[in-house]
């Protein structure tokens, strides 16, 4: 571990803001279900009031996805292909703080393990409370957490998985390279509830979604986060192993680094989905999962069991996009 390794100062790297746009629900919630429909035999989309997610099998520590809804898109692969860069290392404190997003927060999605806190590269399942609201004592910036985060690591002597779950007080709210998060109030509201079960198209559950945003809404940017869990089946999930010593300059070779798992559910997921890249060479879609019962977690590809396979996604529309770090050259590769 290398503790001596300083998050980046957020006023020295740079972060744009867009404003997202705000369809109708109604509209939205149609839009929804005709990408579902056409890839599952079975998908509904409601206006629901948001289950509790503070306790278990969730751990958000928050009790909803409502109030102020923000996406922050940070990093991105680029900083880790063809070869990683170690200087990319960030705190979602310190984000929050510098954007000026003084609340109460919980902050859920998919990135990059903290390498240098873990001792090696590993998957992000972030989910996390952040008290901003007032001055906590003893803790970083005098920011109180609450820690529902797990890293899934590839067990380097016989490649399986390895699920850590942090200390529930613990004041780990740093990570590298990437990251897809959703942040929020964390309070209770109307939230957009999606069911579907039986897979008949090639999509995972969050591509047909994405791709019918895309389609309905072309160029203007809509953004949603928010968690979903999977079971009766099984999911085709990645974790990385620790970094490369030789660059990695083709998907084929991507994927020879990256160890695939055929992984039992359930599961729960967090992350984020938008409608297009923009010029700002946004991730369109990116969640994690994982579940301490079965002590497994990774980046969620796709089901495996499509005659089986069941999903329960809840999820809130983002009013504000942040772009943190951009990379100056975009991937053709490593966003999947």
């Amino acid at each position: 571990m290398n503790r001596n390794v300083e998050p980046l100062d957020p006023s020295k790297i740079s972060i744009t803001s867009r404003t997202l746009y705000q369809p109708p629900l109604d509209e939205l919630m149609n839009v929804l279900a005709e990408g579902l429909t056409t890839n599952f035999a079975e998908a509904t989309v409601e206006m629901t009031d948001c289950p509790n997610f503070a306790g278990w099998p969730y751990n958000f520590y928050r009790e909803g996805l409502c109030g102020n809804p923000i996406i922050l898109d940070v990093g991105g692969p680029a900083y880790l292909l063809p070869t990683v860069q170690r200087d990319k290392f960030y705190d979602i404190k310190s984000l929050l703080r510098h954007i000026n997003y003084n609340h109460d927060t919980l902050v859920i999605g998919a990135g990059a393990g903290p390498w240098p806190h873990t001792g090696c590269n590993c998957e992000l399942i972030m989910k996390l409370n952040v008290r901003n609201d007032k001055v906590s004592q003893g803790y970083r910036l005098g920011m109180g957490v609450a820690n529902g985060t797990h890293y899934a690591f590839v067990n380097k002597s016989n490649g399986e998985c390895i699920l850590e779950r942090i200390v529930a007080n613990e004041d780990e709210t740093t990570f590298a390279l990437l990251a897809n998060l959703y942040a929020c109030e964390g309070k209770p509201g109307k939230v957009i509830k999606v069911c579907a079960k039986k897979r008949t198209g090639k999509l995972d559950f969050i591509s047909c979604m994405q791709k019918a945003l895309e389609k309905h809404y072309e160029d203007k940017l809509v953004g949603l986060g928010g968690t979903f869990e999977v079971k009766n089946g099984k999911v085709k999930q990645h974790i990385m192993s620790d970094f490369s010593d030789t660059p990695l300059i083709s998907e084929t070779q991507l994927n020879n680094w990256l160890r695939f798992y055929n992984m039992e559910t359930p599961l729960i997921a967090v992350g984020t989905f938008v409608s297009t890249e923009t010029d700002l060479d946004l991730r369109v879609q990116h969640f994690h999962s994982a579940f301490d019962e079965n002590k497994l977690g990774g980046h969620y590809h796709i089901d495996t069991t499509p005659d089986t396979i069941e999903y329960e996604g809840y999820f809130n529309v983002a009013t504000t996009l942040y772009r943190v770090d951009q990379p100056p050259n975009k991937l053709q590769f490593g966003k999947d």
